[in-house]
């Protein structure tokens, strides 16, 4: 008996001190909130340059819903622990910040915690905006201050037991985070470093471009490498590797373009990276895409995963029942050889979209189609229309076994399994 007492104190006392460490490591990079509050003056200079760096963190992108008011939250963000709905960031005094002043919301972007403490959660990306400096904080929170005050309410989250808890949070905090800040490299330009500024922080460009961890945290030290973007089921391509979406060969206007119109003649975007170019990056400056072409030119080279250094064996029937299907269903826009036709339709041959190891985005957008987004330099993008009601899985693994392995393509064969994964 005096042995189980012993134990349970032990475990007590073992319990305690880890909600301490806990605790602990939550306070990391924190500070008390200034009393009284920090003397804020907002000017129409400091406004308009939060509302474009509010364009730059793509802000609307998850806190303006289709068809509410801009900024009044509402945007379920899935995740495989479920559902993170954006909150209202209008001026309403209830529903929205309101309520807050500059302080609290520095706290929220470099801390990760709201008003009144509690911790947020990272599908509002803090663990990238904890780079951004207090100054350009003040400068989005100036913003928020002018757009129009909505009382939309916000949702309440719908995640499952146990991540729906503080505690839950607070232990994937302790883990998983630290506040930091943007330290230049003093062996770089200016121009680079502005351009790492907005691609690590605002940007939060690895936020789907990264790697994450069972936890769902991204894994810095693998940087830009790539990921699944979790219950989306698109692939965010490796930014390091130039089998995938690596600019390092590319010339620094090409990398302009795409950002600025979605397309170049290097390639063009679709799923959710078309709604980051229509939402945010084709209203940056020049001056900042070039800064960000520059940082991305020169980010480490890593090779991508190759399932096979031997050509892949394709069964004869399924390559030409693809065929068939091309032939009928693809080829006029694309080219008979794949061609595709310059400033429409991207060819098909050699292109790294087509050749990438994972067969998810194709999958997509073969089901889905696939849009460039509506930009100021591309007023009337191309668009492929969606198949999925004309096609089956059969189908659709079949003519993509075709197009990866035809015309000089040689990459795996998209299988039963590869459909039954979307």
């Amino acid at each position: 008996m005096r042995r189980l007492l012993y134990v349970l104190i032990f475990l007590a006392t073992l319990g305690i001190l880890a909600a301490f460490v806990i605790i602990g490591l939550n306070l990391r990079g924190e500070t008390k909130l200034p009393d009284p509050p920090t003397a804020f003056n907002s000017t129409p200079e400091l406004v308009e340059r939060g509302r474009y760096l509010a364009l730059a963190g793509n802000c609307a992108g998850c806190h303006s819903a289709l068809g509410s008011a801009p900024y009044a939250g509402g945007v379920g963000i899935e995740t495989p622990f479920g559902t993170v709905f954006a909150s209202n960031l209008t001026p309403d005094p209830n529903a929205g910040i309101g309520s807050w002043n500059s302080d609290h919301f520095w706290r929220a972007l470099h801390n990760g915690r709201s008003k009144d403490g509690r911790l947020l959660y990272p599908a509002f990306p803090y663990p990238n905006f904890t780079r951004v400096t207090r100054e350009d904080s003040d400068a989005i929170f100036a913003y928020l201050r002018t757009v129009p005050p909505s009382p939309t309410p916000n949702r309440p989250h719908e995640l499952r037991f146990p991540y729906d808890m503080q505690a839950a949070l607070a232990v994937w905090r302790a883990l998983s985070f630290t506040a930091g800040s943007f330290e230049p490299n003093p062996n770089k330009s200016a121009e680079w470093n502005r351009g790492a500024y907005l691609v690590e922080g605002l940007g939060h460009c690895i936020a789907c471009h990264g790697t994450r961890n069972v936890l769902g945290a991204t894994q810095e030290k693998l940087g830009l490498s790539g990921g699944l973007i979790a219950v989306q089921n698109w692939y965010a391509p490796s930014l390091t590797s130039n089998r995938e979406a690596g600019v390092a060969e590319w010339a620094p206007h090409d990398v302009v373009e795409l950002l600025k119109n979605g397309r170049s003649e290097r390639g063009s975007v679709m799923g959710p990276m078309a709604d980051v170019v229509y939402g945010s990056t084709q209203h940056l400056k020049e001056a900042d895409l070039l800064a960000m072409a520059s940082y991305l030119r020169e980010l480490p080279s890593t090779s991508a995963a190759v399932a096979s250094t031997t050509s892949p064996k394709r069964d004869v029937r399924v390559m030409e029942h693809g065929q068939r299907i091309f032939d009928q269903r693809c080829a006029y826009c694309h080219g008979d050889q794949g061609q595709g036709a310059v400033g429409a339709y991207p060819p098909l041959a050699g292109n790294r979209a087509v050749l990438m190891n994972s067969p998810v985005n194709l999958i997509q957008i073969v089901r889905h189609g696939g849009f460039l987004p509506t930009t100021a330099g591309n007023p009337r993008p191309y668009g492929m229309p969606p198949f999925r009601i004309v096609l089956d899985d059969s189908d659709v693994a079949a003519v993509l076994t075709y197009v990866r392995g035809s015309w000089g393509n040689d990459a795996p064969p998209v299988t039963a399994r590869d459909m039954l994964r979307q």
